[in-house]
């Protein structure tokens, strides 16, 4: 006991050596002069925090398991028993619940599932494949501008620049599978790294194709079989939604749609990789994750395994920077920072690598919690990082890992 307590004075006075800078001391300004004002409160509120939970630590682990998480969700086998009519009851809900929800929820429901289709993508390749990859967010960037550069050069619709944006970015991904095929680890991490910042300073710079830092600007909205969801018609021919249907002109039908279109893009999204870890190629993934030297004793490619999961993964990249770019309407390169490939990471490894639903799960809460908690944006990452790392100490293996198949002999 007399150690755990050294133990967590000497944890909570590094808390409060870090936390005095960033939380005890904030920048005021009064006219044209600027000043520091202690709060050292808080940092002494979160010494405290630290303190507590270091000595309540062993306990705690004794009482959890000491290898296993606190045993809150349902079991995988009794999630398989029930997932078929747990997951229509779900599919029902999340098409009906915007037409009863607020405008603003909407619109954050929809953020949600565009990371919900990047997670799923970045999947592929960390969770199903065992690649690290630190530079997911250059695949997203290739499809947004892809479709912002296609519609303003060759005013091609949506619709068109879809399938399109998704195999330009599928195209990068095979294209950086080659110089990573001997690479794994931190290797590759640094590699897929460097790749996404090149893309990001290319468009930064390339001021005659993609504006520069300026960016693009008046994307236009996807339409429903020609119709638009503006109040007057943008494009000769074309005919409002409101005016088609009789009805008064509302805003919320554009974020309503936008809604749905992304919910049938995260569907087909499950649907494709739910189909592809059942085939040949996901079984590759699992062994190549798994042991790259017995998958090779086995016969298999690693060159083929390694680029098939690279230009899969981004092309769900890419099919989410499209969608991006369509519900924004304005993009430049400060969308496409590291900071995207960081949190996208981070939601596979939360909800756990090779889980779907875990997956979702993650992207849900770490898109739609700070929303919920906009009074303490500032200390958002702060937060963030304490999640992860609390994540990391009670449940490494994510919020729902993945299970999976075996058979048994009978004996």
């Amino acid at each position: 006991m007399p150690g755990q307590i050294k133990g967590a004075l000497f944890s909570a006075l590094v808390m409060l050596v870090l936390a005095v800078p960033i939380l005890g001391i904030q920048i005021t300004t009064e006219g044209s002069s600027v000043r520091l004002v202690g709060e050292l409160q808080y940092a002494f509120i979160a010494a405290g925090l630290v303190f507590v939970f270091k000595l309540l630590e062993h306990p705690l682990s004794k009482l959890l398991g000491m290898t296993h998480a606190v045993n809150l969700l349902p079991s995988a086998d009794r999630m398989a028993t029930y997932r078929p009519a747990i997951l229509t009851v779900l599919i029902i809900f999340a098409f009906i619940w915007p037409f009863t929800a607020s405008r603003g929820a909407v619109d954050v429901a929809t953020l949600a599932l565009i990371y919900v289709m990047l997670g799923l993508g970045l999947n592929i390749v960390v969770g199903f494949a065992g690649l690290l990859d630190l530079g997911y967010v250059a695949f997203y960037a290739v499809g947004a501008y892809s479709y912002a550069l296609l519609t303003e050069y060759f005013g091609l619709s949506f619709w068109v620049s879809l399938p399109i944006g998704a195999g330009l970015a599928a195209l990068f991904g095979f294209v950086l599978g080659f110089p990573v095929l001997r690479l794994r680890g931190d290797y590759l991490a640094i590699v897929t790294l460097g790749f996404g910042e090149i893309i990001r300073l290319l468009l930064n710079n390339w001021d005659e194709l993609t504006g520069g830092p300026d960016g693009i600007g008046n994307i236009p909205k996807p339409t429903l079989f020609g119709l638009e969801f503006t109040r007057t018609a943008k494009t000769d021919g074309n005919i409002p939604f409101h005016e088609y249907f009789g009805l008064e002109y509302s805003g919320t039908y554009r974020v309503i749609f936008l809604y749905l279109l992304a919910l049938l893009l995260v569907l087909f999204t499950l649907f494709v990789i739910n189909r592809l870890i059942r085939m040949p190629v996901g079984r590759a993934w699992e062994a190549l994750r798994e042991d790259e030297i017995a998958s090779r004793s086995l016969g298999l490619n690693p060159t083929n395994i390694k680029l098939s999961a690279f230009t899969l993964g981004a092309s769900f990249g890419g099919m989410a920077g499209c969608f991006f770019a369509a519900r924004q309407g304005f993009i430049n390169p400060e969308s496409f920072t590291f900071i995207e490939s960081a949190i996208v990471l981070a939601i596979v490894v939360l909800g756990g690598m090779g889980s779907q639903i875990g997956v979702i799960l993650a992207a849900l809460a770490l898109t739609v919690l700070p929303e919920l908690a906009r009074q303490f944006e500032e200390y958002r990452m702060l937060v963030f990082g304490l999640v992860m790392v609390l994540m990391m100490i009670w449940r490494p293996q994510g919020l729902l890992p993945s299970k999976r198949p075996r058979m048994e002999l009978p004996t």
